[in-house]
C-alpha cells in the first residue's frame, strides 16, 4: 500500500517545489536540489522523516529550525521556508552554487596558506553567531561548509545544523555524535564535552585545507583515538611545513590539542595572531 510520501514523490513535487535530484541521503533525511515551480529559484529542500527521529534527533531538529529561523548572516546557510506534509518536515534552504568545501579540496588539492586564512576568517565570523546563541554545531566538517560565489571571492556558509544543540556556558553534554575524522577525542571516548569540540573540528578543517588530508586516520574509532593520543607532532606534509608561518602551525596545533583544557577556546581562536597577520 502506497504511503503519503510515495504519492508525493511519484510526481517529484512538494508544495510549490519541484524536487530535481538527490544531493545526499541518510536514514533520517534526504537532501534535494529543487526549484520553485513559480519563480524558478533554485533551492535545497531537506526532507526529514519525523517517524525515524528519536528524542535526541527531534530536539536537534527543533534547535536547527529555531536557530536558522532567527538568523540572517552571510556565513550561515539561510532558511527560506519550513512546512510539514504527512510525517515529513521540509526545510527549504538557499542553494549554494559552489558546492561544499570537501569538493573544493578534492578538486584543488591543498590550498595556499593565505586562502586557508581567508576561509578561517569567514568561519570565525559565522561561528561568532553560533557563539552568541550558545549553539554547539557538533558536526563541523568540509562537507557541511558550503561555498557561494565566484573563484577568488568565495563566500563560506556553515550548514547542516541537524546535530546542533544549545549549551549554556559552564554546561556540558554527553551524547556522542559527529563525523569521526573531525570528532574531538573526548567525544570518541564518550566523555562529557562543551563548545571546544567545535574548536577541534575547526582545527581538523584547517589542517585538511593546508595539507589536503585530515590530521588523523584510523580504520575504527578506537584506532583513530589511539593515533590521536600517541601523536607527538601533527603530521604536516614535509612539502609545505617549511613554508608555513609559525603562527599558522601554532593555531592548528592548539586547536588540535587532545586535552580540551589545553585547546583554544573560541575567544582565544578569534584573537590568535594567525588571524591578524
Amino acid at each position: 500500500m502506497a504511503t503519503v510520501e510515495d504519492e508525493l514523490f511519484s510526481a517529484m513535487t512538494v508544495g510549490v517545489y519541484l524536487l530535481k535530484s538527490k544531493l545526499r541521503q541518510s536514514p533520517q533525511s534526504i537532501v534535494w536540489k529543487a526549484e520553485h515551480t513559480l519563480t524558478g529559484e533554485e533551492v535545497v529542500v531537506k526532507q526529514v522523516f519525523l517517524s525515524k527521529l528519536n528524542k535526541h534527533l527531534k530536539d536537534c531538529l527543533d534547535c536547527e529550525i529555531n536557530f536558522l529561523s532567527c538568523v540572517n548572516h552571510p556565513n550561515i546557510i539561510r532558511l527560506l521556508h519550513v512546512f510539514q506534509v504527512g510525517s515529513c518536515a521540509f526545510l527549504v534552504l538557499e542553494f549554494c552554487d559552489g558546492g561544499d568545501l570537501a569538493s573544493y579540496i578534492k578538486f584543488h588539492g591543498r590550498v595556499d596558506e593565505k586562502i586557508a586564512k581567508r576561509f578561517m576568517l569567514q568561519l570565525r565570523t559565522g561561528l561568532e553567531v553560533l557563539h552568541r546563541h550558545h549553539l554547539l554545531h557538533r558536526d563541523l566538517k568540509p562537507q557541511n561548509i558550503l561555498l557561494s560565489g565566484q573563484q577568488g571571492n568565495m563566500l563560506l556558509k556553515i550548514a547542516d545544523f541537524g546535530l546542533s544543540r544549545s549549551v549554556l556556558p559552564g554546561c556540558y553534554v554527553e551524547t556522542a555524535c559527529g563525523s569521526p575524522f573531525y570528532m574531538a577525542p573526548e567525544v570518541l571516548q564518550f566523555q562529557r564535552y562543551d563548545h571546544k569540540v567545535d574548536m577541534w573540528s575547526l582545527g581538523a578543517i584547517l589542517f585538511k585545507l593546508l595539507n589536503g588530508y585530515p590530521p588523523f586516520h584510523g580504520r575504527s574509532n578506537l584506532q583513530l583515538l589511539r593515533n590521536i593520543k600517541s601523536c607527538q607532532h601533527l603530521p604536516f606534509s614535509k612539502l609545505i611545513l617549511p613554508g608555513l608561518h609559525p603562527d599558522c602551525v601554532d593555531i592548528c596545533t592548539k586547536l588540535l590539542s587532545a586535552n580540551p583544557a589545553d585547546r583554544l577556546s573560541f575567544d582565544e581562536f578569534c584573537h590568535h595572531r594567525f588571524l591578524g597577520i
